[in-house]
């Protein structure tokens, strides 16, 4: 009988095990032709897979389920799934990418300074400008174009192809699918939505790990990530946080946080929040888009309901980890 039950626990745990692999297949939206070659990930880490040549795929999600999965191709806009499962298989529709303004070669020197100046635009509003911006590398800049001899306020830049970076104050390898960015001139703002999958860890040698690891742990601390993994095991306090309202009043765990089947857990409050970082004033102010934002163990929050301020909302891609991440 004993034998019998571990026999049945063993079936069950493989079923389960099995079952978080999830299938399907990637279409084109107006062709309904297969899409090959297109990247399935969870954004922000190293887990992913690629279709094959008639667009099916096979993906291990035992480890992110509670995240979103994003769908990227040459080409076509991204497609993140909030609502999936992998007891059935998906079929997933990408849309072709139609820009409103094609590509201009650059000849005339009026427009090599106008890319240059646009360039410089876009590096600092897309990995900053903090000490690991700027030993953060865009290796292919040519695939990158821009609105040229536009009068409108508004710089839009436009990528033909995945962007990779090398961060080598980090050492990481990044692949970033662009879908959008915005720069507005006259208020010297930005806005810019994409996906990104960390492709490699450039720490090999032991000299290097323990520089990128000292890197690492800074950039880490007081970010994004650190804040919402605090926010999850309730433990601001001691990891040098505090949540202020508009009133200057703080704020405790059950102020701000709702679980629903003991499993997740939302942000939510009536109004924007201050984050104090080892401060007394507010140094960030988070700005809440939704009713609620989701989040989880590994730091990932609903990124589009929120905008940020202040010193987190300085930390662009050059400043950020992958969920793999964690402090030693």
């Amino acid at each position: 009988m004993r034998r019998l039950f571990l026999l049945f626990l063993f079936i069950n745990f493989s079923i389960s095990a099995y079952n978080q692999v999830v299938k399907g297949t990637i279409l084109d939206k107006d062709t309904k032709r297969a899409i090959d070659f297109a990247s399935l990930y969870f954004s922000g880490t190293f887990v992913g897979t690629h279709s094959d040549p008639n667009g099916n795929f096979e993906l291990d999600i035992s480890r992110y389920a509670s995240m979103p999965l994003t769908i990227s191709a040459i080409g076509y806009f991204s497609v993140t799934l909030t609502d999936y499962s992998p007891t059935k298989p998906l079929l997933i529709y990408m849309t072709p990418k139609v820009y409103e303004l094609m590509e201009v070669t650059v000849k005339a020197k009026s427009l090599v300074r106008e890319r240059r100046e646009n360039l410089k635009i876009f590096r600092n509003e897309f990995l900053g400008t903090t000490g690991n911006a700027l030993n953060c590398v865009i290796i292919n800049e040519n695939d990158i174009t821009f609105n040229y001899g536009s009068d409108n306020d508004t710089l839009r830049a436009y990528a033909s192809k995945p962007i990779l970076m090398e961060n080598r104050a980090l050492g990481y390898k990044i692949t970033y699918y662009l879908d959008k960015f915005e720069y507005y001139k006259e208020s010297k703002s930005f806005f810019f939505k994409g996906n990104m999958l960390f492709d490699q860890d450039l720490s090999t040698e032991e000299t290097q790990k323990q520089l990128f690891e000292r890197r690492r742990k800074y950039a880490y601390l007081g970010s994004r990530m650190h804040f919402f993994r605090t926010l999850w095991v309730n433990d601001l306090k001691s990891t040098g946080f505090k949540v202020k309202n508009s009133a200057d009043e703080y704020l405790t765990y059950r102020d701000i946080v709702i679980e629903e089947n003991g499993r997740n857990k939302y942000l939510r409050y009536k109004e924007d929040l201050g984050i104090c970082y080892y401060t007394n004033s507010p140094n960030s102010y988070l700005v809440l888009l939704k009713d609620k934002i989701h989040f989880d163990a590994t730091g990932y929050y609903d990124a589009s309901g929120i905008s940020w301020e202040g010193t987190m909302a300085g930390q662009r891609i050059a400043d950020w980890l992958p969920y793999e991440y964690s402090i030693k």
